[in-house]
């Protein structure tokens, strides 16, 4: 428009002082606050905590979720807890961002079988470590598949006197540490070579996720019961007597699945990023 500098700044200076321009700072964590606070009233929470991510990155949100619960945990943990772990890339994140907290006799206790015939990591291995060493705990591993082919096969190992010792110590945990996994084709799950064909495509079309590899519907309600009993790890209705129990889940994809868990009553914790919190209000 050929103004010059001195012409353009009058010109705002004049829309500023007319009314007609207003400049307005949105601070973030302000609104942050707000949707904690509607968040934990929508779904009868205890307490929520939201990170802020620049991004909606799956390397970011996870670092930024990893930070925040690594920090609430050692601001909750004392000494003779029993911490129960999922595992996961979320989960793997807590772990790798634990500092030393020295405390006395807490164990970390693994709340659903891990070992798997696919090549593709599942970090239960390393979660373990991680929060052992963080905590200077003992840690009881679950050395058992999630999921066994037959029912009975499964009920058969759970006889075992030293599993029902590790389950019992699960069910005593007063701390559980989980993620939500999804239905989508990049669920790893879906990659550990537990399920046919058949089953993937079942859970596609009638879950929205699973925790602790027991697939939900958007209701909460297990999805699949025959496939459930063949499922090695915590009950889920076992959660809801824990003292703490922390859902640690970001982004889109896994937003209906941290629907289904809430709406279960299986945490009374939720960490979660804003993009994720700000998609989950819109259930209501």
């Amino acid at each position: 428009m050929q103004l010059s500098r001195p012409t353009v700044s009058r010109l705002l200076q004049y829309a500023k002082d007319e009314g007609f321009v207003q400049i307005e700072i949105l601070d973030p964590f302000e609104d942050t606050l707000k949707l904690e606070e509607t968040l934990a009233q929508r779904y009868h929470l205890k307490k929520v905590i939201i990170t802020y991510a620049h991004s909606t990155d799956e390397y970011n949100i996870l670092q930024n979720l990893g930070y925040k619960t690594a920090n609430y945990l050692q601001s909750i943990v004392k000494d003779g807890d029993l911490i129960g772990v999922g595992f996961g890339k979320t989960i793997y994140s807590v772990a790798t961002q634990l500092t030393d907290t020295p405390l006395n006799h807490v164990k970390i206790v693994q709340l659903k079988g891990g070992e798997s015939h696919s090549s593709i990591t599942n970090y239960s291995h390393e979660v373990m470590s991680l929060f052992s060493q963080a905590f200077h705990g003992e840690a009881e591993i679950l050395p058992l598949p999630v999921i066994f082919d037959y029912q009975e096969i499964k009920e058969l190992v759970m006889k075992d006197r030293h599993i029902q010792y590790i389950m019992n110590q699960g069910k005593k945990s007063n701390i559980a540490v989980f993620t939500v996994g999804s239905v989508h084709e990049e669920s790893m799950l879906f990659h550990l070579n537990y399920f046919s064909q058949d089953e993937i495509a079942f859970f596609k079309k009638e879950a929205v996720g699973d925790i602790f590899s027991r697939f939900i519907t958007a209701s909460g309600e297990i999805a699949n019961p025959e496939i459930n009993r063949r499922t090695i790890g915590i009950d889920l209705d076992e959660l809801k007597e824990k003292k703490d129990t922390i859902l640690v889940a970001g982004g889109s994809r896994k937003v209906p699945a941290i629907h289904g868990a809430l709406v279960g009553g299986y945490a009374n914790t939720l960490i979660i990023d804003a993009h994720s919190a700000k998609e989950l209000l819109q259930r209501f």
